[in-house]
């Protein structure tokens, strides 16, 4: 995945682009990496990654994406959990499973919010967390 090419923000995102703040890109072998990866195998749609650092305490990235249906946000969220724990990044806190409607994944340094689509316009945490600004873009596949 191709973290560098960028559009402009208004372009919106389909599976397999995600949105990022320039100079956000990934290092290779990175947790964020890992995270931004497994959600593009995933077909998880809508990716928006924040940077979080001046913003928060809690973390560096925040990174927010849907799923089609509640089976597949749980089935990215699995795996995502899966993959982190295996990629060496312990066992990352898992909130929000059984329903799978959002889902929580707390890793630490990169927090991941999966929703199905009708929930994350209800929360808007986009919004929230300020990415609307100036500065956000969209990233995609080469």
């Amino acid at each position: 995945m191709n973290h560098a090419q960028t559009t402009p923000a208004s372009a919106g995102t389909t599976a397999g682009e995600a949105m990022a703040i320039p100079g956000t890109d990934p290092e290779p072998g990175s947790m964020l990496d890992l995270v931004l990866t497994s959600l593009d195998e995933d077909q998880a749609q809508e990716v928006i990654c924040i940077p979080l650092q001046g913003k928060s305490s809690m973390a560096d990235y925040m990174v927010i994406a849907s799923g089609r249906s509640t089976r597949q946000v749980a089935a990215i969220a699995q795996k995502l959990a899966e993959r982190l724990k295996q990629g060496g990044f312990g066992n990352p806190r898992v909130e929000g499973l059984p329903a799978a409607d959002w889902v929580l994944i707390d890793a630490a340094d990169v927090v991941v919010h999966l929703f199905r689509p009708e929930v994350r316009s209800f929360y808007n945490l986009e919004r929230m967390w300020g990415f609307g600004d100036a500065a956000a873009t969209a990233v995609g596949q080469a």
